[in-house]
């Protein structure tokens, strides 16, 4: 017989436990906290040595073992102090796709007391320009094609760069990843403390320039540990050992989203770091090649957003590769159509489905929908665990009832402590140690939460609020859709209108005409889109995944997609 949710939560939090809380003072504010967390991440780093000649890092045929790659990050450690003078507190960016370096990169940087600076591989040199003077960061640890994007910014502002990879000729005074690691050098150590900076991850907004999330080794450590304790509890709602099944497959990842992403690097890579785990890196997202990979490597845990779970379970090739590995499917970044859940928990016979709901702002923890709770409240993202709160509040920033629409917020140590040089924006989004999410939503009697939209993704049409959300879930029954990217364009009279881009399923045919006829019924008719574009190519998203809204719309509304009209 298995615990209640109450009863879950009140053993494993219990005096003398693992996940045991305590009070601390953050930024001015109590808040709860696990009482055993170490104190800054460099401690678990260096424990990571323990784990010894288990696997680690794969990639393309490569396998780094945690002793090999704790090795190098001692080494690359050892050149930032003291070769390239890189002091506490100093800015180190880390531009390059995912490569084993990218992981003890991040490494080195945190456990010298640096703060890690993520460059979003995708950017152009405008943007990384901008990234680079705005973080102030001394040293970038990059690949060719971030070099080559980034060089001139790099001159401009002096900054040391260590390219790793390289294919290319190197000019004087940039440093070659192979050439210069001073192999079997020790960790110079340092003095870190809970809420000194570790992380500098820029939001990936579609337009204007990106804010510097900063998140402190207390935020990213806590997260972690809030992660972790999702397991056991679990465990005890069924019934069953909370430590896990001795006799069930040791716990891997493949890596599916970019490490400069919050996803990749809070709950897959560093989850990594602290369990001992193999991690298994993909370049880019192939739906194939992560087939493959789940085969080869038997990976439990598919973690990325609800469109790679998406292009996985429905692959035409899905049913060829041996996929009993998997024990958990899902991830974050958006909410899930009803059907994909029902569609993962029909495919993958020993596996849940899963769906996390967090922010860069809240280092990818939050509220989260597993297994049972999944299945049955499908458009749920779920409930969060201490010690995070969630409420719903109103514009004048008053808690709602259960069941009201309003503004989501978060508060606990998982949190940024605030935007890098950005104080109005900070002013603004943390209000008491309590995080807007800029989302719209409610809770229900039990803390499920519900997120209905982005607060400025809704479409306003003649008066009549719009939630894509809702109208993207009603399109995604339809078993011709694969894609579905639902916005507003400009109307004279309304104001806006709706409007949808869908990518069909590879060997189907839809029409405008189909998708009216079929939403007929499902959804009041002020939501149903009045444009309808049938894409030949997948949709335009940013790096984290998301589609590109505001892009789609602008191509709708210049006559450059053309939309089939009602």
């Amino acid at each position: 017989m298995g615990m209640t949710w109450d009863q879950a939560i009140g053993a494993v939090t219990a005096p003398g436990q693992q996940f045991e809380l305590a009070k601390a003072t953050v930024n001015g504010v109590e808040v709860d906290v696990f009482k055993n967390a170490p104190p800054h991440l460099g401690l678990v780093f260096a424990a990571a040595r323990q784990h010894g000649d288990k696997p680690f890092l794969v990639y393309e045929g490569e396998t780094w073992t945690f002793t090999q790659a704790v090795d190098r990050l001692d080494a690359l450690a050892s050149l930032l102090v003291n070769t390239y003078g890189v002091k506490k507190g100093d800015r180190v960016a880390i531009a390059m796709r995912n490569y084993p370096e990218w992981v003890v990169s991040f490494g080195a940087i945190l456990s010298i007391g640096a703060v890690s600076v993520s460059m979003n591989s995708w950017w152009t040199a405008d943007e990384m320009d901008y990234a680079l003077e705005d973080s102030g960061a001394k040293v970038m640890i990059c690949d060719d094609q971030r070099y080559e994007a980034g060089s001139a910014a790099v001159a401009r502002l002096g900054v040391k760069c260590l390219v790793v990879r390289s294919e290319k000729a190197l000019p004087a005074g940039v440093d070659s990843w192979d050439k210069v690691l001073p192999m079997g050098a020790a960790h110079p150590g340092a003095q870190i403390g809970p809420d000194d900076d570790a992380t500098i991850l820029y939001t990936s907004g579609t337009t204007g320039r990106p804010k510097g999330a900063v998140s402190t080794h207390r935020a990213i450590i806590n997260a972690l540990m809030a992660f972790a304790m999702r397991n056991p509890v679990d465990a005890l709602r069924q019934g069953k050992n909370p430590a896990g099944d001795p006799n069930d497959l040791p716990m891997s990842f493949i890596l599916i989203v970019p490490l400069f992403h919050v996803t990749g690097c809070v709950p897959v890579m560093m989850s990594c770091w602290v369990a001992g785990l193999k991690l298994v890196i993909m370049y880019k997202w192939d739906a194939e090649k992560a087939l493959e990979v789940i085969e080869r490597e038997k990976i439990t845990n598919f973690v990325g957003v609800p469109t790679q779970s998406w292009d996985l379970v429905n692959h035409p090739r899905f049913a060829e590769f041996d996929t009993s590995s998997l024990r958990a499917v899902g991830g974050g970044g958006a909410p899930a159509p009803a059907p994909l859940v029902a569609k993962v928990a029909e495919s993958v016979k020993k596996g849940q489905p899963q769906l996390g709901y967090g922010m860069t702002e809240t280092n990818a923890f939050g509220p989260a929908n597993r297994g049972a709770d999944y299945t049955s409240r499908p458009t749920s993202t779920g409930r969060a665990t201490p010690p995070m709160k969630v409420e719903v509040r109103d514009e004048n920033l008053r808690a709602l009832p259960v069941g009201e629409r309003g503004e989501i917020w978060f508060f606990g140590p998982m949190l940024i402590r605030g935007y890098w040089n950005k104080p109005e924006a900070t002013a603004e989004t943390i209000v008491d140690g309590w995080l807007r999410s800029g989302d719209v939503g409610r809770l229900d009697e039990e803390g499920f939460v519900y997120v209905e939209d982005r607060v400025k993704d809704m479409i306003l049409r003649g008066g009549e609020n719009v939630y894509c959300a809702e109208v993207e879930s009603a399109i995604y029954e339809h078993p011709a859709v694969h894609e579905a990217a639902v916005f507003g364009v400009p109307h004279d009279r309304l104001g806006e209108e709706v409007a949808v881009a869908i990518l069909p399923n590879e060997g189907t045919s839809l029409t405008a005409a189909d998708l009216w006829k079929f939403l007929d019924g499902k959804i009041a008719n002020f939501k149903v889109p009045n444009h309808v574009v049938i894409m030949n190519e997948a949709l335009p998203r940013n790096a984290a995944g998301k589609f590109l809204k505001r892009e789609l719309r602008d191509l709708v509304a210049g006559g450059k997609l053309a939309a089939t009209s009602r």
